[in-house]
């Protein structure tokens, strides 16, 4: 029996996933696993049973990947899961900015009291006209599983779209439109684009990448949607080239103290995954990568480990090993079993940065005492034994 603590409330749909053999209801000093959505994990006590964390969503800046990494805690997310929920909004975002639809109903809340507002509306309307999107030029900055969905969703609302992603996967390539233009150089969409859309993680090297130097290559009156990270534009230099007219719009799904402030901002509050149908499937793709990690040893969508299948042990025992990525800990391994008897029959070995991940599928029992010896390898930070 696994035991599986949830933080957050979790889709019904993902808990049902869990057969008999889980308790999805079990305290926090019991479990083997957790379910989180956006409860901070800093400085929160684990029991040492804690296996693994999964984040039914993207972003993990609520869980010390490093900290768990250390303990051979595996942590996955849920990439792709809420990517449809996310494009919806950001093309609500680019007609919102294009169309004064708030602005135009704000008007009516204040004049709900006059007999006559059909024939004022005549009157006012003029005050909200906006521009269409068709035919305009979109930049799309980054074509993950949310920026390709984007760019061809705006290309078939007629946008003539350009996407900037210098890690772009294979994957994403055959999933993008052959009418979206993959550019090499950032800087094009900056000078050529009459909406921006960015959909990059917040890492060092991205925080505040829309600042002073992007904005002054932009042209005057460029409209700006940022459903990805507040930090990745530069708050500072957002005031000023709207005070400029550099931008006309800026939208994003991140209220901070600086743009809630600003004029020709529209500011949600984090909405963008927030629908019944995102929460599902996050919650769904969370309990299955769970129950692959805790039943088989397998890591899939891990953000602190590397991703390693060994699909399903067809022996009679399956080792895993999460260890340090140094040379030759991989052979000391394989060298205590061979010693103590084991033949390995298969393995899958994966590094990634600082950490590495090894299955071992064995012809024979592996005893308690093997496991000590195992342990003890300087590196070897985590091991478990699967029947």
């Amino acid at each position: 029996m696994y035991n599986i603590h949830c933080l957050d409330r979790i889709s019904e749909k993902g808990l049902i996933r869990f057969s008999e053999n889980y308790n999805a209801g079990a305290e926090m000093n019991q479990a083997d696993a957790v379910l989180v959505r956006s409860t901070k994990m800093h400085g929160m006590e684990i029991p040492e049973s804690l296996l693994a964390v999964a984040r039914a969503g993207a972003g993990v800046n609520n869980i010390p990947l490093e900290e768990y990494a250390e303990k051979g805690i595996i942590v996955f997310n849920t990439p792709g899961a809420n990517a449809n929920a996310v494009k919806e909004q950001v093309i609500a975002c680019l007609l919102l900015a294009s169309r004064d639809l708030i602005g135009g109903n704000e008007w009516v809340k204040v004049n709900t009291e006059d007999e006559g507002i059909a024939k004022s509306a005549e009157k006012a309307k003029k005050a909200f006209a906006g521009h269409e999107i068709y035919g305009k030029k979109l930049g799309v900055i980054g074509l993950g599983a949310i920026g390709q969905l984007v760019a061809n969703a705006a290309q078939s609302l007629g946008m003539e779209v350009y996407g900037y992603d210098p890690y772009l996967s294979v994957n994403a390539a055959w999933n993008l439109s052959r009418k979206i233009k993959h550019i090499q150089d950032v800087k094009d969409i900056y000078r050529d684009c009459d909406y921006i859309t960015i959909h990059v993680p917040a890492l060092d090297t991205t925080k505040g990448m829309i600042g002073e130097e992007a904005f002054a290559m932009m042209k005057d009156g460029v409209v700006i949607v940022n459903c990805a990270r507040d930090i990745l534009v530069n708050d500072e230099a957002l005031s000023k080239a709207i005070k400029d007219g550099k931008v006309a719009k800026y939208v994003t799904d991140f209220a901070n103290p600086a743009v809630v402030h600003m004029e020709n901002v529209i500011v949600f509050p984090h909405l963008g995954a927030s629908t019944e149908e995102a929460e599902e499937n996050c919650a769904m793709m969370a309990a299955d990568e769970l129950m692959d990690y805790l039943e088989n040893g397998n890591i899939l969508h891990s953000v602190n480990y590397p991703d390693c299948d060994a699909g399903v042990c067809q022996t009679k025992v399956r080792m895993t090993v999460a260890h340090r990525n140094v040379p030759d800990t991989l052979s000391k391994i394989t060298s205590a079993l061979g010693a103590s008897g084991i033949n390995i029959s298969s393995m899958a070995n994966k590094s990634r940065g600082e950490y590495a991940y090894s299955v071992l599928d064995a012809d024979s029992d592996i005893t308690d005492e093997i496991v000590d010896m195992i342990k003890s390898i300087e590196g070897v930070i985590r091991v478990r034994i699967l029947k």
